[in-house]
């Protein structure tokens, strides 16, 4: 049984709570929150001990710990943690900034603790089964990649302020998902975007709806769009055109009936948000973490995994600051 105390126990630190306690293989034993009553409202949901972070580390029952605090202390809490031989699951980013996050996976490099970025849509069923049909050779050789990844409504201000940016906490998704369905990181990264949906998200420095090329050193090409306003709902597909066909995942839908009469053909929207659109991706993720520690086998999504999403992020903000294209090898 794998021992696992939660660091942070806000809205994300809930859902990998209820992650690890569906899992039999694994059991939630204490929880740490800057506010005491985060954690005091979570121990009581799961039955477990509030505990300072520090006595978390330090306590010898504990195999793993979950990172689920403000991205800026990220690194320090996965070094923190691999001095103390724990095995780690972190939340993206790695970090808002990418030199930390860099100079975090060169300190812990000769580590034998396992490290796993937490970037579940790889393991929604259906973008996993897309990426299985791509392996098989299902479409041939990949060459378009378009990815939609638009949020029902823009977050509080408060929350973008504190963000590090669309790049780096919304579209940071879906660089990890372009990595893992390309099968190799882009030559280069342009981008263009704007605030047009919340005037207050512009007024913060921030953008809220933005197109990012990423071009591949064969030829091949990856789209992605984000935008912070889809008033039908969490829009969530990609689409891969390859050289003997095509792989397309949809949205998840509220429901799957379809109303036919002769004033039209309706149906549902998609589900609200991440929670009801991702729930069984996380539940898959954890799992899989729980198996490459017990198993000691490499976890599916390392360290440089998260470090290589936060350079295109970088790279990508580079390039709407200045007007170009940028280089990925420049940033990585």
């Amino acid at each position: 049984m794998l021992k696992v105390g939660l660091l942070g126990a806000g809205r994300i630190g809930n859902v990998h709570a209820e992650a690890i306690a569906a899992h039999r293989g694994s059991a939630l034993v204490a929880v740490s929150d800057a506010f005491a009553q985060n954690a005091e409202k979570l121990a009581a949901t799961f039955d477990i001990a509030v505990a300072q972070t520090q006595a978390i580390l330090d306590d010898p029952d504990i195999d793993a710990v979950v990172i689920a605090t403000p991205t800026d202390t990220h690194s320090d809490l996965i070094e923190a943690a691999c001095a103390r031989g724990k095995a780690v699951f972190c939340e993206k980013p790695v970090d808002l900034d990418l030199a930390r996050a860099k100079a975090c996976m060169a300190n812990v490099a000769d580590s034998d603790v396992p490290v796993m970025v937490a970037f579940n849509r790889r393991f929604d069923p259906n973008f996993a089964a897309m990426k299985s049909g791509i392996a098989a050779g299902e479409i041939g050789k990949p060459e378009l990649l378009s990815i939609t990844s638009f949020d029902p409504a823009p977050p509080p201000v408060s929350y973008v302020k504190v963000s590090g940016g669309l790049f780096r906490d919304m579209m940071i998704h879906d660089f990890d998902m372009s990595h893992f369905l390309m099968g190799e990181l882009p030559r280069s990264v342009h981008a263009v975007g704007s605030s047009i949906v919340e005037p207050a998200i512009g007024a913060a420095g921030d953008i809220d709806t933005a197109v990012v090329t990423l071009s591949y050193g064969d030829g091949r090409i990856a789209v992605i769009k984000n935008s912070r306003r889809a008033v039908f709902g969490y829009d969530q597909r990609a689409e891969v055109l390859g050289s003997e066909g095509m792989l397309q995942v949809g949205n998840v839908l509220e429901n799957t009936l379809v109303k036919s009469t002769q004033a039209g053909v309706t149906g549902a929207k998609p589900t609200y948000f991440f929670l009801e659109r991702y729930m069984p991706a996380y539940k898959a993720e954890w799992a899989s973490f729980v198996e490459a520690v017990t198993t000691q086998t490499p976890v599916p999504v390392s360290l440089a995994d998260g470090v290589a999403a936060l350079a295109l992020a970088e790279a990508a903000t580079q390039s709407l600051h200045r007007g170009v294209p940028q280089e990925l090898a420049d940033f990585l």
